[in-house]
């Protein structure tokens, strides 16, 4: 046995002792008991290894010298002792200390204890390159590398690696660092990564979605007493569209009207927004282009012989469906309109467009697949028994909701439905798909979650907290539902577990004729459009930011 075999076999013994007593029987409960195993391994020590106690001490960086005891001159015969002592073997020596330790009083194995335990707390990450220290240091989770940030000064500058950092934000899906490049330096002089900066932002922006905060939302108050019929939200800015005839353009950082588009001779209700280029759709049967920053109408689209009801941007392409039913395909770039799709018999109520492939959904209870640029029908999905009224198109599934209580699940290419997707009992106002999870909202007052592979439905978002009546519109974000009511509420749901997390928006007059008519989230920012069909509650917008930064959230 080595020397740190020998040393550590002594720690044991007396450790034992001071644990259990001389009769080697545990003490009563209450005693600290040591945690872990915080102590060297032959195997990690350096290689010009100590042969004695007093070699390890100055391995350590400690003096040789250390405190002795003064409780009076040394005992006669020490030295001769302590001569034998070394003449003898190394199982000998064990033999004689196992002796020692037996015939020590409590006091003195604690002494002993308090000399020899710091020798073997040792700083390994410290010792070791840094290439190897951080990679030890990148199995730890982030939250544990945040606090291993704290234990010193040497840490602290390892668990700052940028290069480290930005593994974690890729592991948690964060794919940008919007912070700047040039890495901060902090009161105690260590370089601050910027994609740690990023995660933490984006842990606390999440805490904030979930757990709530307590700052007001923005009141943005506009459109007088008439109701908000489309919402748009890019950036900083917000669009809203009201029967009013008018658009609203308002900064979501200042919670002002930036300018009112003015222009349509009916109620607006439908629009699409990209960057800050707005088209917006009327009941005046036409379809209008405009500048969100300048307020300017830059093309008017005329075609459609009835309001225009639904429309879908992809690129600098606009494909819009009117009540006339009929869908036109437009250039907002030029104003000019490329094609025409023929076919409905009804008014077509909803579009969707994925810059290959148009999908219309009407009141004559059809939905059909079209060419844009041959202006073929490809299909037309035959099966639902009442009109359809939303839709959503991920390139392979078409996916219809209808006034019959089911939710249609087809096969783009072939036309052949998928699935018949039932549990709903009255209309599927609104619908989101994504990476095969299709999230729908209805007018029974329910939000359900379904696997458009197998037809199944994961959740039904209900119970005690469930809304009181129809869902008005739903949108994914950052792993959550967001859900708004004609009760006057924005619920809050976890995507994967179905659980209801929270009330986001509660309108004072919920319950007694307060309606969330639609929202739009980003990332960090939720924008609600709300009102009432009876005056209880002014037409307005809610602003929440969930980007906010904890000194800040503290002083305001």
């Amino acid at each position: 046995m080595g020397f740190y075999g020998t040393l550590k076999l002594i720690f044991y013994k007396m450790k034992r002792k001071l644990d259990h007593g001389p009769d080697g029987r545990p003490f009563p409960s209450g005693k600290k008991h040591c945690k872990g195993n915080r102590y060297l391994s032959p195997s990690s020590l350096i290689q010009a290894t100590p042969t004695t106690f007093g070699d390890l001490r100055l391995a350590n960086g400690h003096s040789a010298q250390r405190r002795r005891v003064t409780s009076g001159p040394p005992p006669s015969g020490l030295q001769d002792w302590l001569h034998t002592f070394q003449a003898w073997s190394g199982p000998e020596r064990l033999l004689a200390l196992d002796e020692l330790i037996d015939r020590c009083e409590t006091n003195q194995v604690k002494h002993m204890m308090q000399v020899i335990e710091p020798q073997f707390q040792r700083d390994f990450i410290s010792l070791l390159p840094k290439e190897l220290a951080l990679y030890v240091l990148s199995f730890l989770e982030p939250g544990d590398l945040l606090q291993a940030a704290q234990t010193c000064r040497d840490w602290r500058t390892l668990a700052e690696d940028n290069l480290l950092w930005r593994e974690k934000c890729r592991e948690e899906g964060i794919a940008e660092c919007v912070l700047s490049r040039r890495r901060k330096c902090v009161r105690s002089g260590v370089m601050v990564s910027p994609w740690k900066s990023a995660y933490i932002r984006q842990h606390r922006i999440e805490n904030n979605w979930r757990t709530g905060d307590t700052r007001a939302p923005k009141v943005l108050k506009g459109h007088d007493d008439h109701v908000i019929t489309c919402l748009q939200f890019s950036g900083d800015l917000i669009v809203s569209g009201s029967d009013d005839n008018t658009l609203k353009v308002w900064s979501a950082v200042t919670g002002k009207c930036l300018r009112t588009l003015t222009g349509h001779s009916g109620g607006v209700w439908c629009s699409q927004m990209s960057v800050t280029t707005v088209i917006s759709g009327s009941t005046d049967r036409t379809l209008r282009v405009w500048d969100a920053e300048s307020g300017e109408c830059v093309h008017t689209l005329y075609g459609h012989t009835s309001t225009v009801r639904c429309m879908h941007l992809h690129g600098t392409r606009v494909v819009s469906g009117s009540r006339d039913a009929t869908l036109r395909v437009w250039d907002v770039s030029t104003g000019r309109c490329e094609h025409v799709l023929t076919g409905h018999v009804a008014a077509v109520r909803c579009v969707q467009y994925d810059g290959r492939r148009v999908v219309s959904g009407g009141y004559d209870y059809m939905v059909k697949v079209w060419d844009p640029e041959t202006e073929a029908c490809l299909h037309t999905l035959q099966g639902h028994t009442n009109r359809v009224y939303s839709l959503q198109f991920d390139g392979v599934f078409v996916v219809s909701g209808s006034l019959d209580t089911s939710i249609r699940v087809w096969d783009a290419e072939t036309g052949g439905c998928v699935h018949t997707l039932t549990g709903h009992q009255s209309l599927t106002s609104g619908m989101e798909l994504r990476d095969n999870i299709l999230v729908s909202g209805n007018a029974d007052s329910t939000v359900r979650v379904w696997d458009v592979r197998t037809g199944q439905c994961l959740h039904t978002l209900q119970g005690p907290n469930k809304h009181q009546s129809a869902v008005t519109c739903l949108q994914f974000c950052r792993g959550l539902v967001l859900s708004s009511s004609d009760d006057g509420t924005v619920k809050l749901w976890d995507l994967r577990t179905g659980a209801w997390l929270r009330d986001v928006v509660a309108l004072q007059s919920r319950g007694s004729g307060g309606v969330v008519w639609r929202i739009r989230a980003s990332d960090t920012r939720l924008v609600c459009a709300a009102g009432s069909r009876n005056g209880t509650e002014e037409t307005k917008l809610l602003v929440l930011d969930f980007d906010l930064e904890e000194k800040k959230r503290g002083t305001d």
